[in-house]
């Protein structure tokens, strides 16, 4: 197997902890003391460190720790023709240790049909390809298809743009395979669709929501993957789509629980990527049996065991037992290792330090190599 396409023996989600002068001029600009201009400036330098930061850990897939983003998937979903922010405000409770948190980001609604006029984050990657060091691989992260309906379903998608749900995952699809057409032009060949409606769906509590919002919980998880192959259908020769999948990640909490068994066998039979970035850092994901559906092959499993929402580290031992175990159901030579999931999905933060994060993605690299060797 070529361990030098991604995604890589050591390889990490995406987002990293925004530095302090970045948030500093990120609120300065919301107060309108500085322009956009000064503001992409400091955003341009603090990637550029931060790119270097994981190339000297050892990283090969690099990222712009989505930097220039509040939240991991709004600002991409808000930039797609025919959807629009309203009014309404959700309240979506997160929970950890000592209880619940709440996050409250403005709704969006589907008000039109669905458009791309631009290749979303296009000026963004490219800047990332300009500052990646020599031997790494720039990684762009944007939401999966799915993202944009989950949360609100049928009642959040205008009935005059979109009499029949058909044509709605039709256009959707459409956007997707445009937007991945502009963004290999530009150079990108490691493409990552971050989706959490596939984790979440294994929790009967989320099936029970979709429901509730006019869905099918039991069967949205098929729909979702026949969305994400439509988009992918005509994916350009050369660059390496995976996919990645959490239960929630805001401020060091989480939403939804339980393994991949409601998913697997469609998931890993069905899904057309080339890599599956999997959270199992603690029990809420459940076990590895359901890696048995992974077929055998070129597609690889990045297991998720070192946690981004705690600072403590997790030694090494323990992670190559772990490893050892998912080898039960899927060879040692098909998998990688990274952390669960991004260390800060939104502008707020997971609840560690810089130096703290560096240690986990330094661990990652570490462990990596003394498995696999490669």
């Amino acid at each position: 197997m070529n361990t030098q396409a991604p995604p890589f023996r050591a390889d990490h989600v995406g987002s990293l902890l925004r530095p302090e002068p970045l948030l500093a001029a990120r609120a300065e600009h919301e107060r309108g003391w500085i322009t956009a201009e000064v503001l992409r400036e400091c955003e341009d330098d603090c990637i550029k460190k931060a790119v270097e930061m994981q190339a000297e850990l050892g990283l090969t897939g690099v990222t712009d720790g989505e930097f220039r983003r509040g939240s991991w998937h709004m600002d991409f979903l808000y930039r797609i023709g025919g959807v629009e922010k309203t009014d309404r405000v959700l309240h979506i409770e997160f929970k950890n240790a000592a209880g619940t948190i709440e996050f409250s980001p403005a709704a969006h609604r589907v008000a039109g049909r669905l458009s791309l006029d631009n290749t979303i984050f296009g000026e963004d990657f490219a800047y990332l390809k300009s500052v990646a060091p020599p031997g790494t691989v720039p990684k762009l992260t944007i939401p999966s298809p799915s993202m944009l309906h989950y949360r609100g379903g049928r009642a959040a998608i205008d009935q005059t743009a979109y009499p029949d749900m058909e044509a709605f995952w039709h256009d959707l699809a459409e956007v997707y395979a445009k937007e991945i057409a502009g963004l290999a032009a530009l150079g990108c060949t490691y493409l990552q669709l971050d989706d959490t409606s596939l984790a979440y769906l294994n929790d009967p509590v989320q099936r029970a929501y979709v429901d509730s919002i006019g869905g099918d919980g039991g069967k949205q998880h098929l729909t979702n993957i026949r969305l994400i192959n439509q988009a992918l259908a005509l994916k350009p020769p050369g660059m390496t789509v995976c996919t990645h999948m959490c239960r929630g990640n805001f401020r060091s909490s989480w939403m939804a629980e339980g393994g991949y068994d409601h998913v697997a066998d469609a998931l890993f039979g069905e899904l057309a990527v080339d890599g599956f970035f999997l959270e199992y850092d603690d029990a809420r994901s459940g076990g590895f049996a359901p890696l048995r559906f992974v077929p055998k092959g070129p597609k690889k499993v990045v297991l998720g065991l070192v946690t981004t929402k705690r600072a403590d580290l997790e030694s090494k031992d323990a992670l190559k037992r772990r490893i050892d175990e998912a080898a039960k159901y899927v060879p040692l030579e098909q998998l990688c290792l990274s952390p669960q999931c991004g260390f800060s999905s939104t502008v707020d933060g997971n609840a560690l330090s810089i130096e703290e994060e560096k240690a986990k993605l330094r661990l990652v690299v570490e462990v990596a190599r003394e498995v696999w060797g490669d």
